[in-house]
Order: C-alpha cells, then sequence, then structure tokens
C-alpha cells in the first residue's frame, strides 16, 4: 500500500473513518462513509449527508474539476493510472425525490491506480445492488474488502471480471458487523 495507510484508489481510512478523496489536508472536498450514509465535507460548510436508504442505482466515479466536465470515465495513463489531478465526482441516482447527485473529492498526492479506481467503483455498484450499502459504515468490513481487492495482479479490466472480482470481495468481507446497521 502506501506510506502505511490502507487505500483503494481515492478510498483511504483516515483516523478510523474510510472516505473518498484526500481527508488530510484542509480545505478539500471528500465523502466520509459513516454508518447512515455518505457526507460530503466541503470547505466553510458543514457539508451534507446522503442516506444509504436513498442511493437506488450504482455509484459511478468520474475524474475532473468541474461537474460538467466529467461525461467521460476518464483519461488513464500508459502505466495504469488516473492521469487528471482535478479531482473527481462520485455519481448516484437518489429516491424520494428521484434525483441525479454528485458527490465532490479532491484527490490525494499519491497518483490512483486504474485498476484499483475501477474496483472500488464495482464493490460500490454491487453493493447498491445487493440493496447492502450499509456495509460501508462498517470500518471493519471495508478494511477486510479493500484488503481483497487492493494491490492485486494487473490485469485486463473487463466488466465482467470487474463484477466477479467485486462479488469476491462482498463474500470475502463476510456479512458485516453490528456498527454497519440496516
Amino acid at each position: 500500500m502506501g506510506e502505511g495507510r490502507t487505500h483503494l484508489g481515492p478510498l483511504e481510512l483516515t483516523d478510523g473513518h474510510w472516505g473518498v478523496g484526500d481527508a488530510t489536508r484542509p480545505g478539500t472536498h471528500w465523502v466520509e462513509f459513516r454508518p447512515d450514509g455518505l457526507h460530503q465535507h466541503e470547505p466553510d460548510s458543514e457539508g451534507r449527508s446522503v442516506p444509504w436508504s436513498r442511493i437506488m442505482t450504482g455509484i459511478g466515479i468520474t475524474w475532473g474539476k468541474h461537474s460538467w466536465n466529467t461525461s467521460s470515465r476518464g483519461i488513464y495513463t500508459l502505466r495504469g493510472a488516473v492521469a487528471s489531478r482535478d479531482g473527481g465526482w462520485m455519481h448516484m441516482t437518489l429516491r424520494h425525490p428521484y434525483e441525479n447527485d454528485l458527490l465532490r473529492f479532491d484527490q490525494h498526492a499519491r497518483p490512483y491506480r486504474a485498476l484499483d479506481a475501477l474496483r472500488l467503483e464495482y464493490l460500490l455498484r454491487q453493493l447498491i445492488d445487493e440493496g447492502k450499502p450499509h456495509l460501508l459504515g462498517d470500518p471493519e468490513w471495508v478494511g477486510r474488502a479493500v484488503a481483497h481487492l487492493a494491490g492485486g495482479k494487473e490485469r485486463w479490466a473487463t466488466y465482467r471480471a470487474l463484477r466477479r472480482v467485486a462479488a469476491e470481495a462482498l463474500a470475502a468481507a463476510g456479512p458485516g458487523g453490528a456498527a454497519a446497521g440496516a
């Protein structure tokens, strides 16, 4: 991993909490996984929360500084890293009321392996599809899933392979603890 930290692309454990984006630098945007849902941290704001029960379709990740400029899935280097250094966005569809939503995150100084970012996205999708997003609020469960997904061999990232490895991570991480809630 890197510098004694546990991470999977932009997902990192910081002070016992999992989040997407750089939570260690002041004045950044990042998304925290809490027992009750996602929490968007923003500079000069208390942020906002999205309960797990409102997320109805899988979470997609795009790269870029501006939300209107994120229609592409991203640009990657020849060495298999995310090329953009401008941050990213988590896209999702919410229910009650139905709406598309975006959560912004700023990138860490370290580069993200494209394969790790794709594995994270497919893990998020799998959890939503199976009705288990609340497991992301259990730091121990997320740690087990990340341990299964992080590193690993560089392989072609086909849809089938990504779905398979996400399902394997769910099985390897187990059913989740009491902290996750339902």
